[in-house]
């Protein structure tokens, strides 16, 4: 079944590859993103996919307001306007300029992805959190056994630390004594995420992964997420769990859509070793960056049936549900390369050989012009997964 969309939607993006989830030829789908010569590469001239040179890549904001976007949006009827993580700025410039928005609510997403608010938002669904506290970090005691400490915010692993130790703790107190921290007991698991969406009444639920987190040399941060696995799961958990999961996803969704939420959301959930148990840890209130590869991914498994990303999309357009299910799959992985003590200077003709092996070897390879440490420098996708156990590769 070939996708449409009935009306103009430009997708606004830093990185091309969030924009992937439909292909580049789908009718009335534009892409406003940053030049490199790698999305170049995968653009190849064609007229819907405006990419902006600048000596340094533009965030969605800077994107959003550039003379050349402005000529872009000129040229189409009334476009729709998608971005990938939705801000007040984004809102604003938006309803400025007289575009439509049509991610969800800004101030919602803060609320609901936030460590301290979520918790109130949760309300009754509370019980799908492991044991925790809100407190200010002066008030936190040590106990004796490791626990994990969040601020409020906390993005890709860096407000989120595993306290084994006084001294770890008083180094957190010293620093920030009054901030606000969520105190959880530490579970000794397996991190688990999946994307789903949010259409009407109804909550999409999508394909479990494994989430790879923290492994090196991928990242230095302990609670970096760089890779997912839709392998793996289907190793370690019975259908007891994969519907424990899935009642803890569709609450989660089901309280979003009665709060005004639209389109994609992801869920973290960590199984318990011991236990086996299953235990909220993270929501994440926007498209998850595992979505494309996920969309391509069903793709190619199934012709009928709707991808993750094209139920978004159809979703925030408010077209009608259809189809009450996404395209099933059971493999498939991707692991990103963090930029790490400067490994993003390699020389190009080593990296071009690295790179031609790995494809050779079946990868998707992207590459990104990002040097703040941290920040994504390599992503491979694999349409086999690539676990062997939560922590080691079988590759």
């Amino acid at each position: 079944m070939k996708f449409h969309l009935k009306q103009p939607v430009i997708y606004v993006c830093r990185d091309l590859e969030r924009a992937l989830g439909l292909p580049l030829n789908t009718p009335n789908y534009y892409i406003i993103s940053n030049f490199t010569p790698f999305a170049n590469s995968l653009v190849k001239g064609r007229k819907n996919v405006l990419l902006i040179k600048n000596s340094e890549l533009l965030d969605t904001r800077d994107l959003l307001v550039h003379v050349k976007t402005q000529k872009f949006f000129g040229a189409l009827k009334n476009p729709r306007i998608l971005v990938f993580k939705n801000t007040p700025l984004l809102e604003k410039i938006c309803a400025q300029a007289g575009y439509m928005l049509l991610n969800p609510s800004a101030e919602l997403s803060s609320i609901v992805e936030e460590k301290i608010s979520q918790v109130k938002w949760l309300g009754g669904l509370k019980k799908f959190l492991p044991p925790h506290e809100i407190k200010s970090a002066k008030e936190v005691g040590w106990k004796g056994t490791k626990f994990i400490l969040q601020f409020n915010r906390a993005h890709t692993g860096s407000g989120t630390f595993l306290i084994e130790n006084k001294n770890q703790l008083a180094q957190v107190q010293n620093n920030f004594p009054d901030r606000p921290v969520r105190v959880t007991k530490y579970i000794d698991g397996v991190m688990l995420t999946n994307n789903n969406v949010v259409w009407g009444k109804k909550v999409l639920c999508g394909n479990i992964n494994t989430q790879i987190t923290g492994i090196k040399p991928f990242t230095n941060r302990e609670f970096a997420t760089v890779g997912n696995d839709w392998a793996y799961p289907h190793k370690i958990l019975n259908s007891k769990q994969k519907k424990d999961y899935e009642k803890i996803a569709k609450a989660v969704g089901e309280k979003l859509g009665k709060n005004g939420w639209c389109g994609l959301f992801g869920i973290d959930v960590i199984l318990d070793k011991k236990s086996g148990k299953l235990f909220l840890i993270e929501i994440n209130a926007r498209q998850p960056a595992s979505t494309s590869y996920e969309s391509q991914l069903q793709q190619k498994k199934s012709k009928t049936g709707l991808t993750t990303f094209q139920a978004h999309l159809l979703a925030l357009l408010g077209e009608k549900n259809v189809s009450e299910k996404l395209i099933a799959i059971k493999d498939g992985a991707q692991i990103t390369q963090k930029v790490l003590n400067g490994n993003y200077k390699i020389s190009a003709s080593k990296l071009k050989k690295m790179i031609n092996q790995l494809r050779g070897d079946g990868f998707n390879v992207f590459i990104y012009k990002n040097t703040e440490e941290e920040s994504d420098w390599l992503r491979l996708q694999s349409p086999k997964g690539i676990l062997q156990t939560e922590n080691t590769l079988n590759i």
